[in-house]
């Protein structure tokens, strides 16, 4: 199964761009016009994200959204075949924090979000970035499709590691000078040990590994801008330097931090972001309060602290 299915979409990546944006075009008018993928979904979350837009205004942005959102699709099957110099046109980085933090010695951890195109990111960080490349990534179900993107994602140097392995094999990766990204905006599994803190204009529960991990491995942080140029399928991503040093931080601040950098992002271009995911899958309970609220406003749903 996995030689059949990677050997189709590798024919596929061998179609020019224009012919390849052909195709997802078509696929928008399905899968947004006609079968309507995660429409409530979206819907909901731009609602919870956007109250003070029209419904209009909303739908406009949904509907850019799934454009994105299958160009992203359609140029991570390209990436299949695609040469060094054509990727090098479609996405740039500024690499000269990654340079100052090497020089000075010291491991990275990238944060990031679910903004287009992350698989052109990583490969464009794993070229710049200049020290060891880990990637933390979850499992696809799909045995052969796992396969396909586990070779993918590695094919510019980067060290892949499943979530969960992540913990058995954490000290042998740190043994030396590293830098490790991390997609921080992914729903944790139990609500009721997250931070949560206001996110747009409702609680949200964040994982707490990246700020956990940054402070006790006294590692710098960046955060990364990814920005969708006007020219379709090109980008450039932004290194912005947050700490050199997470230990000095007090618990919360660089999950606020994290939290004002990614609406930020997503208000500056909200549709390159993943709304079909269920960024408020959990709701908040008063009870989290006392040992898991982070913020320094209270909760939206409980109004003013008295």
């Amino acid at each position: 199964m996995y030689y059949l299915i990677y050997g189709l979409l590798y024919l596929v990546s061998l179609l020019p761009f224009f012919i390849l944006y052909r195709i997802s075009d078509l696929a928008y008018l399905l899968i947004y016009h006609v079968f309507g993928y995660r429409k409530k979904v979206v819907m909901h979350n731009l609602s919870i994200a956007f109250p003070e837009k029209t419904e209009l205004e909303r739908t406009s942005i949904a509907s850019r959204f799934y454009r994105n959102l299958i160009d992203t699709f359609i140029e991570s099957i390209k990436m299949l075949s695609i040469s060094d110099k054509t990727f090098h046109k479609h996405v740039s980085i500024d690499d000269k924090v990654f340079k100052q933090l090497k020089d000075k010695g010291l491991s990275m951890q990238l944060h990031t979000g679910h903004h287009f195109n992350w698989e052109y990111a990583n490969w464009i960080v794993a070229e710049n970035v200049g020290l060891p490349w880990i990637g933390i990534y979850m499992r696809i179900k799909n045995k052969a499709i796992n396969k396909i993107f586990f070779d993918l994602r590695g094919k510019k140097g980067t060290k892949l590691v499943a979530a969960q392995d992540f913990k058995n094999q954490v000290h042998e990766l740190f043994r030396q000078q590293y830098s490790i990204g991390l997609v921080a905006d992914q729903n944790p599994g139990v609500a009721h040990r997250s931070y949560w803190l206001n996110f747009f204009s409702k609680p949200a529960p964040f994982v707490t590994g990246p700020e956990k991990g940054a402070i006790r491995n006294g590692t710098a942080v960046v955060f990364i801008r990814m920005l969708k140029l006007p020219q379709r399928g090109y980008y450039k991503l932004e290194p912005v330097l947050v700490t050199e040093n997470a230990s000095d931080f007090p618990k919360g601040k660089l999950t606020r931090l994290y939290r004002d950098f990614l609406e930020e992002n997503i208000r500056r271009q909200p549709d390159n972001y993943l709304w079909s995911h269920r960024r408020w899958k959990w709701d908040y309970k008063p009870e989290y309060r006392a040992e898991w609220w982070i913020d320094e406003r209270p909760p939206v749903s409980e109004g003013p602290a008295s």
